[in-house]
């Protein structure tokens, strides 16, 4: 068999769990982070199978395998474990690994990577529009907003920092906007040195090296750019230094996540005002709708466009007497993204693990990367028509 469209990844390459040399000289091209995989898979248009080696860690596994089964059908996973159980089997196929295979078995693998193989030059022909462009970029700016506390707002904004990123194939910056109380850094577990305050001084001359001097770096692909570490810094952080930063930003990175509070502010708008995706969240209760549909009163004041809100429900299965169809109603707008509640949400907020790098197959984990396919573009994996109602809860005499 022909490995030369081949990638294989191992954590730890002194441990191989693929043969040796007489299968990497047949052309596998052996790496040894998911940054250098990514980098191999945006320059190569003719890779059809990754093999991940026992060593790599299953979680990021199933993340990649999750993203990539939508993003780019062409290249097939190829999982070697040294156990494999019933548990991680189900996993593994459901996130759209196309074979799993025991540590040690070469004919085995040999066989998987030619099916795969088989299967991907069946699904597509190679496509030159996934190499890679030296073009500058010019990120979309996505900000997630709640009109009123505990919608889970951040919990979204930081795993949709991180379902975009796809383990480094994108270029993500999450910020906290936050300026007084923001919690990225906590949920994060990240202990920065730098917040968006240290880009005061810098304001009227700020550029990419100022920028990259306030990042907290926190994985492959994604980068944060922190709220400081006192209100009384908050303050006085001014509208033109988001505007600035946001600005400079934008010629860095694929896309831009922004955390907001929940109350407009001035830093808030400049935001806004330059925007690409807004993302509102919304929970089934009345005073969060009443919120939300002042939010997005006040968006269309403001001529912000409503085809570019992608509402985002939290706690879609909540049984509180409240359907779909009388969201959807009190809103004024259509439910985009379903996310059920989970007791796991609040163990990953803790854990400072993002749900879709814990659990990628996870439902709430699904629902964030149907959101970040919304944004990038692609139709989510699993969306399904809201029914409606014909009145509304918070409508409007006259």
């Amino acid at each position: 068999m022909n490995l030369t469209h081949t990638l294989y990844l191992e954590a730890n390459p002194s441990f191989r769990t693929v043969p040796g040399d007489d299968y990497l000289t047949s052309g596998i091209k052996l790496c040894e982070s998911f940054p250098e995989l990514g980098a191999e898979l945006g320059k190569r248009a003719d890779i059809k199978v990754v093999i991940f080696g026992s060593t790599v860690d299953l979680g990021a596994v199933l993340e990649f395998a999750a993203y990539h089964r939508v993003h780019r059908p062409s290249v097939g996973v190829v999982l070697v474990r040294e156990v494999i159980d019933l548990a991680t089997l189900q996993e593994a196929l459901r996130a759209g690994v196309r074979e799993v295979v025991p540590a040690g078995d070469h004919s085995a693998l040999v066989a998987a990577c030619q099916r795969t193989a088989d299967l991907a030059n069946a699904i597509t022909t190679i496509s030159p529009s996934v190499i890679t462009s030296n073009e500058p970029s010019n990120a979309k700016i996505v900000t997630v907003f709640a009109g009123k506390g505990g919608c889970g707002k951040s919990v979204v904004a930081t795993n949709l920092a991180v379902a975009l990123a796809a383990n480094g194939a994108r270029r993500v910056c999450l910020i906290d906007l936050d300026l007084q109380f923001g919690d990225v850094g906590i949920m994060l577990q990240m202990a920065p040195e730098r917040s968006i305050a240290d880009a005061i001084p810098m304001v009227g001359r700020l550029d990419t090296d100022g920028v990259r001097s306030l990042l907290t770096h926190y994985r492959a692909g994604v980068d944060t750019l922190l709220a400081p570490t006192t209100p009384a810094e908050g303050d006085q952080v001014t509208r033109e230094v988001i505007t600035e930063l946001l600005g400079v930003a934008r010629t860095m990175f694929d896309y831009i996540v922004v955390d907001t509070p929940s109350f407009f502010s001035y830093q808030v708008l400049s935001a806004l005002d330059v925007t690409d995706w807004y993302v509102p969240i919304v929970v089934p209760d009345l005073p969060t709708l009443k919120s939300v549909r002042l939010t997005l009163d006040m968006f269309d004041m403001l001529q912000y466009p409503r085809e570019k809100v992608r509402t985002l429900l939290n706690r879609s299965d909540s049984q509180v007497g409240l359907s779909h169809g009388d969201v959807e109603q009190a809103i004024g707008t259509e439910i985009h993204i379903r996310m059920p509640s989970s007791r796991d949400v609040p163990v990953s907020v803790n854990k400072g693990m993002p749900l879709v790098i814990d659990h990628p197959v996870h439902p709430v984990s699904v629902a964030i990367r149907n959101l970040a396919d919304l944004i990038a573009g692609v139709a989510p994996v699993e969306a399904a028509p809201v029914p409606r109602r014909r009145r509304g809860l918070l409508s409007r005499k006259g």
